[in-house]
């Protein structure tokens, strides 16, 4: 026997996909909040991000909008790696939008924004074959069952799904709202009796392979209040796997004839955690279960998965990006939690965040000019003041947008003191941004804003960076360094909260002894203090052996530590040249962050009146194009090297 043909997509999500706008005061009724965290929302989509991170290759089947909220969506499916060839642009139609809160342990208030949305008008028309037939399976959400025009869509979708050979799948998603069956504010409520909305589901379950629902979203599917009822109405009418939720009780699987009691059922225990936001906990627990069923895993590893991936979501804000991760959700079945609150596991927590960033970087090439006291010192000697800076920093971006050309990985680290104006115009454009935020020249570190260090950087756009530059030295008094450490978990904690990732530059103090292990002694204090970013800024390693010392220290404290970005300390282009061959050999090195050896000597002759802005911006685009070719050489030749010798 042939085995079957490998498929491009282990699943199509076809359905919701929307924007959730999710209260950030807890405790509050949704009248009261006074903010809102933007996230991907809908339930294919959250499922469709869920399986992604679990090592699936989804595709999402749906529309948006033409505007702001639709570009948000696809976006962000396509930053998590949900393909999205298939995910239409309505331009009669706005992208749908929830209004979500977390009010007490029973009450998470909710508002559907979805008259004329853009999702709702996926039709018949947008279900292509050959696209239906690239999957396993295709996943259908029981919203998209409420309205004629999307239950023809579904329709045509399972015929060709069934003679494509596409297993299908129904997460029943019962929301009484969306069937019009509640006022328009009642969207939190989960259950209405209706006969006609039964009829619905039976009609598209006679053609399903698995079926998913809570006990109350079984009860609407088998017509009867009594669970086992109507599993047994449903078992009459589909052969399929039926999955029942049973909330903090776990999940219950038929595989079979439904028997006399929900135990004898295949039963997938719970794990108990606390429950913080049910929202988003089942399309949690729909990607958990189809990592396990679309690998033909046994199916208790299926309940066990789905259950895990459910508890984890349940114990956080929002639900697309509380989704797990592959390597968080085996963290958590191999070692569990010291808490049932699992958002206050920092394992947990920082696993969570490191790999389920959405940001992919290679090499990074960063031009460096967030410096505030050497420049207003510059400006000073010359008789400048600050809108001086201000305009030298835009002469600067120019250059460093000549000298970047096309070259992926470009970045630039800039303040907002005297950058303002400037950050916008790099903002959205595929550049990495790094934003500094010490006190320049303080030792024990201070911050710029002082103690409202979180309140500035949610005024931030999301995929700025927060760079902290401090002086440390691994033989410094034991009470420098304590001061120290604490400012840095401020930074940590403050880029968590506001979901930043953070850089932190360390550079030795000029007074004091720096040998082959000052580096990594340092970097292991800072382990050792309950620190770990994304990101270090650090010296130029002298050799391999100090290298290969700073790459062990980041593995064996963060393996999901981006990486180490060398910074210059206005050194001359040949000797950053030979650093570079140094570094280009490790690949915990990602690239460079380098600023007044491309800019100090130009900042001189500008603010002295030598030279134009037009010869400014040709200086720096030259001195940034050159250290881009060195390191883009250095690291070649490595390849090189390393092909050469296999």
């Amino acid at each position: 026997m042939n085995p079957a043909p490998s498929r491009r997509f282990d699943v199509i999500c076809m359905g919701r996909a929307a924007v959730d706008l999710y209260g950030e005061q807890i405790g509050g009724r949704l009248e009261d909040m006074q903010s809102f965290s933007k996230y991907l929302g809908g339930s294919p989509a959250n499922t469709a991000v869920g399986v992604a991170r679990l090592g699936l290759r989804p595709a999402m089947l749906t529309r948006v909008g033409d505007e702001h909220h639709g570009r948000f969506v696809r976006e962000a499916l396509a930053a998590e790696g949900v393909d999205t060839s298939h995910v239409a642009t309505d331009a009669r139609r706005l992208t749908g939008l929830v209004f979500l809160g977390i009010q007490d342990r029973e009450t998470f208030p909710l508002v559907f924004y979805r008259d004329h949305c853009a999702d709702m008008a996926l039709s018949a028309e947008d279900i292509d074959g050959d696209f239906i037939g690239s999957a396993t399976a295709l996943l259908l959400s029981g919203t998209h069952l409420s309205q004629p025009r999307t239950f023809e869509a579904c329709r045509a979708a399972i015929g060709l799904a069934r003679e494509r050979g596409t297993r299908i799948v129904l997460d029943i998603d019962y929301r009484p709202v969306l069937w019009g069956l509640t006022s328009p504010g009642m969207g939190e409520q989960r259950f209405v009796a209706d006969d006609k909305v039964t009829a619905h589901l039976q009609g598209v379950i006679a053609d399903c392979d698995l079926v998913v629902g809570t006990e109350e979203e079984i009860h609407i599917a088998g017509g009867s209040t009594d669970t086992l009822q109507a599993l047994r109405r449903l078992r009459a009418l589909t052969p399929a796997l039926l999955v029942v939720k049973r909330g903090p009780m776990g999940c219950v699987a038929f595989d079979r004839a439904i028997p006399d009691s929900l135990d004898e059922g295949l039963q997938g225990p719970g794990f108990p955690v606390e429950v913080f936001n049910v929202l988003g906990a089942g399309d949690a627990f729909m990607a958990g279960f189809l990592r396990g069923w679309l690998k033909d895993e046994p199916l208790s590893q299926c309940c066990a998965w789905a259950n895990a991936c459910g508890a984890i979501v349940v114990s956080r804000h929002g639900c697309s990006p509380a989704m797990a991760s592959w390597v968080e959700l085996q963290h958590f079945l191999h070692n569990g939690s010291p808490t049932r609150r699992l958002r206050e596991d920092p394992v947990l927590e920082h696993l969570h965040r490191s790999t389920t960033r959405t940001r992919r970087w290679g090499e990074l090439v960063v031009l460096a000019f967030d410096h505030r006291s050497q420049l207003e010192e510059i400006a000073a000697r010359h008789g400048q003041g600050e809108a001086a800076i201000r305009s030298f920093k835009q002469l600067v971006a120019q250059g460093a947008r000549h000298g970047a050309g096309t070259h992926v990985g470009a970045g630039v680290l800039l303040d907002s003191r005297f950058g303002e104006d400037v950050l916008p115009s790099l903002t959205g454009k595929g550049w990495w941004v790094g934003r500094p935020v010490e006190l320049p020249g303080s030792r024990p570190l201070a911050f710029e804003a002082g103690e409202h260090l979180a309140i500035e950087m949610r005024s931030w756009p999301a995929e700025h960076v927060a760079k902290c530059l401090l002086y440390w030295h691994p033989d410094d008094s034991q009470a420098l360094r304590d001061a120290q450490a604490e400012r840095l978990l401020q930074l940590q904690a403050a880029s968590h909260a506001t979901q930043h990732e953070f850089l932190i530059e360390v550079i030795p103090p000029r007074e004091m002894l720096r040998d082959a292990t000052t580096l990594a002694r340092t970097l292991q204090q800072m382990y050792d203090a309950g620190l770990a970013p994304d990101w270090w800024k650090l010296p130029a390693a002298q050799s391999d052996a100090e290298w290969q010392d700073i790459a062990r220290t980041i593995a064996r404290n963060d393996a999901h530590c981006r990486g180490v970005l060398m910074l210059g300390l206005e050194a001359s282009e040949e000797t950053l040249a030979r650093s570079f061959r140094i570094a280009a050999a490790h690949p915990v090195c990602r690239g460079f962050a380098v600023g007044r050896t491309i800019f100090a000597e130009a900042a001189d002759r500008w603010f002295a009146g030598q030279i134009s802005d037009a010869e400014v911006i040709t200086d720096i685009a030259h001195r940034y194009a050159r250290l881009v070719v060195l390191w883009d050489e250095a690291r070649a030749g490595m390849s090189e090297a390393v092909s050469a010798i296999f």
